[in-house]
């Protein structure tokens, strides 16, 4: 019970603060959503992203392992989301929405925070959580992206459009930095860790003004079967796949409770940019979030009874 209150102080508590600022601001002031989209995409965001992947300590080992279950964690999640959707009769907007929504979990300003309390600040888990980071922006601002812009201009405008991504350079210049060990200046390094400690509290203010829109009248169904299999469903697939890979410790702890994030609010950011199901998005995020606060204790409580 300590551990549920923890979380729900500590984390859902700033997440849900944060995220009223934006509905009320949006209230009081009818916030240009498109325009705080932009933002975060555009230049919050690869700022954030480029922060982190310069500064994390990344081993090659460590990385390929991580790397191999994030690929079947999210082929299976991928597989489930199709199957159910074409059960649910959705058209190709929508269940690219439902498949996103399953597909990309708020590994940062949730699972960061979520890692750092139950591991104590221990320096191995936190490097597993960022790498879980690292990837799962990649795969958001590369394939969520692109699956967003196909619904609506097909896949070769959407694979060209992505090449002026600036999420895009911003990785590859994290990355290209990290390995050659190449000093940043630091007139470059202040601004961009300014960049990049906003975009956390941007994105949820986003969030809140997205949440300040909602119409909550139909397409809860989508809503539901998206918390499930985020929730409930993500968790066992991951724990089943650790256990198939046979990690144990503090990996298989740490990768199990990342699983177990709730929806990315970035994927509701995107799905507002490119107009793609953005009632949809926020009303997951909003939901899973809420609901997260007893499925994470759940796992947490899970993770340290099987490892």
């Amino acid at each position: 019970m300590s551990e549920f209150l923890i979380i729900l102080k500590d984390i859902i508590l700033p997440v849900f603060i944060l995220m009223g600022i934006g509905f009320l601001l949006h209230k009081k002031f009818r916030l240009d959503i498109s325009t705080l989209a932009k933002l975060n995409i555009y230049f919050l965001i690869p700022g954030f992203i480029f922060v982190k992947l310069y500064s994390t300590e990344i081993t090659l080992n460590l990385f390929s392992n991580i790397f191999l279950f994030f690929c079947f964690y999210v082929l299976v999640l991928y597989l489930i989301s199709i199957v159910i959707s074409k059960f649910m009769g959705l058209d190709k907007g929508e269940k690219t929405a439902f498949s996103n929504s399953v597909m990309f979990y708020n590994s940062g300003n949730y699972g960061v925070p979520v890692n750092d309390l139950v591991f104590r600040s221990d320096p191995f888990a936190m490097s597993i959580q960022v790498i879980v980071l690292a990837l799962q922006n990649i795969f958001l601002f590369s394939y969520g992206i692109f699956s967003l812009q196909s619904v609506s201009q097909g896949k070769l405008r959407a694979a060209l459009g992505y090449f002026k991504m600036p999420v895009l350079y911003a990785m590859l210049a994290g990355v290209f930095l990290n390995i050659f060990d190449v000093e940043i200046p630091s007139y470059i390094w202040v601004p961009s860790n300014y960049i990049a400690n906003a975009m956390v509290s941007i994105a949820l203010i986003t969030l809140g003004a997205q949440v300040a829109e909602l119409k909550f009248k139909s397409g809860l169904l989508r809503v539901y079967c998206s918390l499930t299999i985020r929730l409930l469903v993500g968790p066992i697939i991951a724990l089943i796949i650790i256990f198939l890979f046979k990690i144990d410790g503090i990996f298989a702890q740490a990768l199990f409770i990342s699983s177990a994030m709730p929806t990315s609010v970035n994927s509701a950011v995107i799905a507002q940019e490119y107009n793609n199901e953005p009632n949809f998005a926020a009303q997951v995020v909003l939901l899973s979030t809420i609901a997260s606060a007893f499925t994470v204790s759940m796992v947490i409580y899970l993770a340290r009874i099987i490892f």
